[in-house]
Order: structure tokens, then sequence, then C-alpha cells
């Protein structure tokens, strides 16, 4: 049974015309696409390539921002729960940041039955699935069920970035919509032909403006919704599976409506002009479906594209007719009749055989199984299927371009030009380009470049760049590698390593590793380590270590987290709150629930005490003692009236801190001092080393006064001709090392106050 389970939390209010309000609101969303539905389900095809474009128009026209967005695909049920419960905390810092209103969204594409989502073999039913929505801490909860019975869901009660627009202190909407693809005991369908379900299909094209009936440049709820359903029954109403009736449950309270995109967000737009009409598809400069509208003569229509290449085909009085043209940054551009040039109807094969046109792929385009080439424009390609979209299985040239490569090899000794996807391998001396996703390999001496998705490996000498989520083996490259999406895999490159969301994994570099979400994996490299969002895993690199939260061990010269639960290893450690150990030269943190161990430590919520004391060695004394609630460094230096202030010393201590009580405590520590003396003190002719362990019994006076006492065991070691015979009053115990070293030993005690 095919299921999309489209949720989506959150939409709030309706659009402010004062961009100043914009960041009291939030928009937050989780897509979740899964094609596996278990061992005794058919695997979907487009429930991934559907959450896939539900985030790009929400991105592009919903207000929601690559930071509020998390995308999950081929999860199972625990994955499904963790993606509720990193929603659930991105919701509770937009609310702990003062924003006026968090709007959460959620949407699920995949199987499902009347009982619950059918994940990997696993069930995550819908009682479950709602207590989860109501868990989210958001104003508005909207749950869109584009699957399979999707209407059990909705009666069983009980169970380039740009800010979010809805700021309108007017419209105060609150309370939850679930909006389902079809009734309780209906199939929910996907086409080969849209590329994806029909329902999320029609509703991603009501949204994109097609819904907009007020032609006020805003596209509600409501619109959206009735939209979609009529025109996901009118084109299922013939199909094998049976027309769809899309379903609705409602509990919203407040003034005004919900508001669920906003044309004017994009830079570019398309305007249908007044006399256009016809039933139109518009499809990017990759083949891909993004809207289909019936437009009726009359009144202008709106749709919001981002700027780019696009065709548009218009089907209309029994004839059909194509037209190119260019949305460019910050214009709206007009699409007339007189734009439109007549072509023939798509060629088909007949049944019981015949004469007929070439075959075609299920996606409409031709199959013509090898292409020969020189350039694209001088090739088989070109002399038997002209302008036309031609898919190939083998491809052998200098530079081989077409349509798609289909399931097959790519031999270029220039590279492989392909404007849609590539399913094989493709194979250059030079470059390999795909206009969309990649299902096999890519490899070449220069560059490689997907337009989506890589399912497989791109290897290269130069630079390879994904434009969507790499799973499989990964990215290899002697240069750099971009992903920009998601990593399931691995990068290594002697540059660099960049994937723009979340990484699963390993990155390996000699030069910068980053991802700007979540690391899952390891990170290393010589140079620099970084991670925008939280690391899980390990960090390891001879220069930083960079991560705003860290669920693992950083290995590094520097390392720099904000949460630590774990380990830093380094130099220099520098973390927010730490739950684990720093162990390094300089540890700085806000606080500590474990041990920083280095020679300097430094924690904002531990100790900083001045403390003043007497002792048998030195009449004056002064420590300065910082670092952790248990651990600390001190700081030593003292003189003595009792010897004329011929000597003095400087000392470093390393010790703990031990509370034994509300008002008793108890420092121990070891501490070496250098004594000097204070009429050459920097002549290098000391040659006294004194080392200490103390203990020291302290009462808590009030919160910045104690007092405390305490004894110490002393060794000093003198080196050559003696400076100074004795350095305690106290009886002292003698001992010859060797004809120049001699070493003296006695217990002692000290007194003081602690400021």
């Amino acid at each position: 049974m095919r299921a999309l389970v489209i949720l989506l939390f959150a939409l709030g209010a309706a659009t402010s015309a004062h961009a100043a309000e914009a960041s009291a609101v939030r928009r937050l969303a989780l897509f979740v696409g899964v094609n596996d539905g278990g061992p005794e389900r058919v695997r979907l095809r487009y429930a991934e390539t559907d959450a896939k474009a539900f985030a790009l128009v929400l991105s592009e026209l919903g207000g929601v921002l690559p930071q509020d967005r998390v995308l999950l695909t081929d999860v199972d049920r625990a994955g499904v729960l963790a993606g509720f419960d990193r929603v659930r905390k991105l919701a509770e810092g937009v609310r702990a940041s003062g924003a006026r209103r968090v709007e959460v969204l959620l949407y699920y594409s995949g199987h499902s039955d009347d009982e619950g989502l059918l994940l990997k073999g696993q069930r995550l039913d819908y009682g479950e699935l709602r207590r989860s929505l109501e868990g989210l801490p958001a104003d508005v909860r909207i749950a869109v069920l584009d699957s399979c019975a999707s209407g059990a869901f909705a009666r069983k009660k009980g169970g380039v970035a740009r800010p979010a627009f809805l700021v309108d202190s007017g419209i105060q909407v609150k309370g939850h919509a679930i909006l389902t693809s079809s009734s309780a005991d209906e199939a929910s369908q996907e086409s080969d032909r849209l590329g994806g379900s029909f329902f999320t299909h029609h509703l991603l094209s009501g949204l994109r403006g097609a819904a907009d009936v007020t032609h006020d440049g805003r596209v509600t709820l409501t619109e959206a919704y009735q939209f979609a359903f009529h025109e996901t029954l009118a084109r299922t109403e013939r199909t094998q599976g049976g027309a769809q009736h899309p379903n609705y449950d409602i509990e919203l309270a407040g003034t005004g409506d919900l508001v669920m995109t906003d044309l004017r967000a994009t830079t570019a737009g398309l305007v249908l002009t007044e006399p256009l009409e016809g039933r139109l598809y518009v499809r990017d400069a990759v083949g891909t479906l993004v809207v289909e509208v019936q437009k009726v003569s009359g009144r202008a229509t709106e749709l919001g594209l981002a700027p780019g290449a696009y065709r548009a085909r218009r089907e209309w009085d029994g004839g059909v007719s194509e037209a190119a043209f260019t949305l460019k940054e910050g214009a709206r551009t007009p699409l007339s009749p007189g734009d439109f040039l007549g072509v023939g109807h798509e060629a088909t094969v007949m049944r019981g055989g015949g004469g007929g046109s070439p075959a075609l792929s299920p996606l409409g385009r031709q199959m013509l199984p090898v292409n020969l080439s020189l350039v694209p424009s001088m090739s088989t390609n070109t002399l038997r299927a002209g302008r036309a979209q031609v898919e190939n299985r083998f491809a052998l040239g200098v530079v081989n371009g077409g349509t798609a490569l289909g399931g097959g090899l790519a031999l270029g000794l220039a590279g492989n030009v392909y404007d849609a996807e590539v399913s094989g391998l493709a194979m250059a001396l030079g470059f390999n380009t795909s206009g969309a996703d990649v299902d096999g390999a890519q490899l070449s001496l220069v560059t490689n470049v997907a337009g989506g998705a890589v399912r497989g490996a791109q290897g290269t000498l130069g630079l390879n760049v994904a434009n969507g989520d790499v799973d499989g083996v990964g990215q290899l490259a002697l240069g750099a590698n971009v992903v920009r999406g998601a990593l399931g895999g691995v990068q290594a490159a002697l540059g660099a390593n960049v994937t723009t969301a979340d990484a699963t994994g390993v990155q390996l570099s000699l030069g910068v590793n980053h991802a700007n979400g979540t690391m899952k994996g390891v990170q290393f490299t010589l140079g620099i380590n970084s991670v925008a969002t939280a690391a899980r895993g390990i960090q390891g690199s001879v220069l930083l270590n960079r991560a705003p939260s860290l669920t693992g061990v950083q290995l590094g010269l520097i390392n720099v987290g904000g949460d630590v639960s774990g380990m830093q290893l380094g130099l220099i450690n520098v973390a927010d709150t730490v739950h684990g150990m720093q162990l390094g030269l300089v540890n700085v943190s806000d606080e500590v629930h474990g041990a920083p161990v280095g020679l300097v430590s430094y924690e904002k919520k531990g100790q900083l005490h001045l403390e003043v004391f007497g002792s048998d060695v030195q009449l004056t004394n002064l420590a300065l003692k910082f670092g952790g609630r248990h651990f600390y460094t001190t700081l030593l230096a003292g003189i003595g009236p009792d010897d004329r202030f011929q000597r003095f010393s400087l000392g470093l201590g390393l010790g703990g801190h031990i509370p034994l009580g509300s008002r008793f405590w108890a420092d121990v520590d070891v501490a070496g001092s250098q004594v000097l003396s204070t009429r050459d003190p920097f002549s290098g002719g000391s040659n006294t080393l004194l080392t200490q362990a103390r203990l020291m019994l302290g009462f808590q006076v009030m919160p910045r006064l104690a007092v405390f006492a305490g004894p110490t065991y002393n060794v000093a070691f003198t080196w050559g001709e003696p400076e100074f015979a004795k350095l305690t009053t106290l009886p002292v115990r003698s001992h010859a090392i060797d004809a120049d070293t001699l070493m003296q030993r006695w217990p002692g005690f000290q007194v003081g106050v602690r400021l």
C-alpha cells in the first residue's frame, strides 16, 4: 500500500508587512521519506523524492530556515521518534530565546495502513504518532497525511534562507489540523508521470500558487487543501487504484486564516497572464515536474518558483504547445499564449505490436540504447531524436550528452554531460555532470558534479560536488568534496570536505572538514574540523576541533566545544558545560561535571580564591587558586621578613577540593617552587627547588571568607654550592644524593585565610 504521511506542525498567524517582527516567529520542520515499508510491501519509488520536494517548497516559500529543518530518509521507527526529539529540542530552544510564536511542521512520506505508519517492517501506531505530535511545544500543529487508509489517523482522536512571514500579531490561530489524502479504506497512489504521489504533487502545485484563488500572493491552508482535493479526485478517478477522496480533521481557534506559503518570499516568479488558458505542466531544467495547474482566462495567476530555466507544456483545445523561459533574480516573468509553439503529442507504443514510435521510459523519454558522439550536438542521439528527451544505456564519445543514463555505462574521453539523472557508471578523463540524482558512480580526473543526490560514489583528482544527499561509498578526491545536503558515507580529500547538512560516516582530509549540521561518526584532519550543530563520535586534528555540542572525544592541539559529554584531549581545551574530562595544558569552561586536568584550568562556575598564609618556610605567602569545584590549579608566591628578605619563592601546584559538609572543606595538593635570591633573582644562579605535599583543613566563616590550617611535607633539592643553608626553622633531615646534590626533608605547617 502506498503511504505518504505528511505531518505539518505549526503554521501560526498571517503575513505581516513589518519585517522587524519576523524574529518573533520561528517555523520548524521535520521531513521524513521512507520507501521501504517492509518485506510484505511493494517498495515505493517516490517517498523520499516527495519529502525532499516538500522541504524545498517550504524552504523557498514557507519561511523554514535551513537550521530549522530536519530531513530524514530511509529511517525506521526509532529514527522517526528521534526526529521528533530533535524537533522538540529545537522548539524548546526557540521558546527559550523569547520567540513570540513557535510553529512546527513535520512531513512523512512512506507506507501506512489503518493502524499506523509502516517503516521498514516496523509499525508506529497512530496513537503514539499523535502523542508525539502533541508533545511538541508549538502554538499550532498540523498533520497532513497522504497515505493508504490515512483517514484512520484523522478519526483516532486522543491518540536561500528567508525568515518566517507569519508575524501578524492580529492573527492568533491556535490548535491543530489533520489533512489526509484518502479515506480510511482507500489506497493512496503514486505516479511515474508525476514523479511522486498524486496528492503531494497537487498539494505542492497549490502551495506554489496554483491554489491562490484570492490572488493576494498567499496560499492558505483552506485554499491548498481544496485545490489538492479536487485535483487528486479528478486525476485518480480513472486509475487502476480508483478515486482518492482527501479528508480532514481541523480544530483551530482564533482569528484569521492559516497562511501556508507566501509567493512574495521568492526573488523570482512566473506570472500566467490573463489571456492564457489550458492545463499547464511546468518542469525545471532537469525535467522535474514542479507545478501543474488548470489556468482559466480572464485573470492572472502568479507561481512562486526559484530563479532558473524552465519549460512549460500547454494542453488546450485539443492541441499541445511548449514554451521555454528563464526566471531571473528580482523579476516576475510573464507567460502569454504567444510564447508557446505547437508540438506533436508524446510518442507512444501501441499494444499488440505493429508499427509505432520509439519506446518510451516511464518519464516519457525516448529509449535509445546506444549513443555515439563527438559532442552532444553531433551524436546519434541528435540524429535519431532531434531535441527530444533521450535516455541511453551505453554512450561512447569525446563528450557524451543526453537527458539521462539509465542503468548503463558512459565512457567519455573529455566528459559526460547529462541533463537529468545518471544510473550506472560515468567515466571520463575530464569531467562528469548530472542534472539530477546519480545512482552508481562518477569517475574522472578533474571534476564530478551531481545535480541531485548521489547513491554510490564520486571519485576524482579534483573536485566532487553533489547538490543533494550522498549515501553509499561517498566522495573521494585529491582536491575537495562538497555535499549540498546530508552525508551518509565517506568523504576523503587532501584539501577539504564540506557537507551543508548532517553527516553520518567519516570525513578525512589534510585541510578542512566541515559539517553544517550534526556529525555522527569520525572527522580526522591535520587542519581544522568544524561542526555547525553537534558532533557525536570523534574529532581528531593536529590544529583545531570545533563543535557547538559534542558527545564523544575531541583530540587536537586546540579543542573548542559547547556542551561536551565525553573528553577533550589537547593543549588547549575550551567548552561551556563538560560532562566528563578535559585533559590538557590549559582548560577553560563554564562548568565541569567531571575532571579538568591540566596545568591551568579555569571554570567560570568553579572556584577562584586568593589565599594569604604563613608557613614554617616563609612568613608571608600568597596563593591564587582557580579551577573546577573539585580540581584546581594554584599559583604560589612567598617572602619572609625572618631572613631579612634575602629570598623569595614562586611556584605552581595542582590539587583537589573536598567538601566536608556545609561549612567545612579540605584541600589536598602538590606544589613545586623555585627559591630565588632577592639580590639577583634573574641571574640564573638559584639552585634550590622546594617540593611540597599539602593538606589544608578549612572552615567557611562567610561566603567570601574562610580560615584554614594544616600540615605539609617538604622536600628541598640543592645543587652545587648551597646559597641558603636551610629553608625552615624546624629540624630537617639531610641526605646527599651525589657529590653535587643535597636533599632536605621535614614536616611543616601552614595557617591562613581565604578570600
